[in-house]
């Protein structure tokens, strides 16, 4: 077997699975340190709750909470945005299940109410 078609090596494979989890208390992905919930994250916590948005928010209302409390320990002055720490927790999950519901509406057409 050539080099190109050998199989993958448990390390490979280990780290194309590995999830996208916060690196508690700083809150960055502990596989690329990007701000936690970073986009593969989300992707993977939208795929989990599919079927139970509010589920989803709720979960993420509770980290948003734990987050704010650990990013102001750590750095007080200045604290975390309540904006910013809204958007990067919950906001992107309203915007995504309103693109979600256009896309959808896009592949079954124009609805066809009387």
């Amino acid at each position: 077997m050539s080099a190109s078609n050998a199989p993958p090596s448990r390390d490979r494979q280990r780290r194309a699975v590995r999830p996208h989890l916060p690196m508690r208390p700083l809150w960055l992905c502990r596989m690329c340190a990007a701000p936690w919930p970073c986009q593969p994250a989300r992707l993977l916590l939208v795929i989990e709750y599919q079927r139970d948005r509010v589920g989803l928010s709720i979960y993420m209302a509770g980290l948003l909470f734990e987050a704010t409390a650990d990013l102001i320990k750590l750095n007080p002055n200045p604290a975390p945005s309540p904006a910013d720490m809204f958007a990067r927790f919950v906001g992107w999950i309203a915007r995504r299940a309103a693109r979600d519901s256009i896309g959808s509406e896009r592949l079954e057409g124009p609805s066809q109410s009387a």
